[in-house]
């Protein structure tokens, strides 16, 4: 019995042994592998942003990102005009979830609020199907597909099975669901921000002047009427 019982002894030890030294090294292999994929997670956010922002000249400048809403943020600008805004949005909160999880997009818009571009950051749907949210909502030869140019203000961003006015994926309606739910949100975003209008420029007020030399305060009320005027301080002009 004694035997039994120290066999038992080393074999735990042993597994134990063995887990820390398995723990051990995928600590190490963390360490060594975190920063290149923080590194290239943030590359392939800024990729996705300038992707998805209008073609405009002159060199871009994006602002300080900004939360609103469960999304981020990415004002565009070419000098002090703002052109643009990219939407960093997910499914986490959507009442339509997709089959794959949660999935990320980057959706640009103008100052206008169409939409004109986007990314799909992460996804884990069917391949052949949901996966196909990459493409289908940016087809230019399936226009009732095709959000690119359009507006949720103005255009009912909902499957068409749904009454709405954007044909689903294929046999895939749930994901075309999730995928423009997260479009609205992303929109609604922005939907606060000011946008672009044109300057109005104030023409200068006109300075009054009493041509009797009276007080502009007490003739401009009275539309220096000369019988006022001069009954001002007791004297004629």
């Amino acid at each position: 019995m004694a035997k039994l019982q120290s066999s038992f002894k080393n074999m735990l030890l042993s597994l134990t042994l063995i887990a820390l030294v398995a723990a051990a090294a995928l600590a190490g292999v963390y360490m060594l592998t975190k920063d290149p994929i923080a590194a290239a997670m943030t590359e392939k956010q800024q990729s996705a942003i300038m992707q998805v922002l209008p073609e405009v000249e002159g060199d871009i400048r994006i602002a300080e990102a900004e939360e609103s809403n469960g999304v981020t943020l990415y004002k565009a600008y070419v000098g002090e005009e703002w052109i643009g805004t990219a939407v960093e949005a997910s499914t986490e909160g959507n009442q339509n979830m997709p089959f794959g999880g949660t999935f990320r997009l980057m959706v640009g818009f103008n100052n206008v609020g169409d939409v004109v571009r986007y990314v799909v950051l992460e996804q884990a749907e069917t391949p052949g199907l949901g996966a196909l949210m990459s493409t289908w909502f940016c087809n230019p030869d399936k226009p009732k597909s095709n959000i690119l140019g359009k507006n949720p203000a103005t255009t009912n961003f909902s499957v068409s099975k749904d009454g709405g006015d954007v044909d689903a994926i294929t046999a895939s309606t749930i994901t075309s669901r999730a995928f423009l739910e997260v479009v609205v949100r992303a929109y609604n975003a922005i939907a606060q921000q000011p946008m672009l209008i044109e300057k109005v420029e104030v023409e200068p007020a006109e300075v009054f002047v009493c041509p009797n030399g009276n007080d502009p305060l007490e003739c401009a009320g009275r539309g220096c009427a000369e019988q006022y005027c001069l009954k001002q301080k007791g004297g004629q002009q």
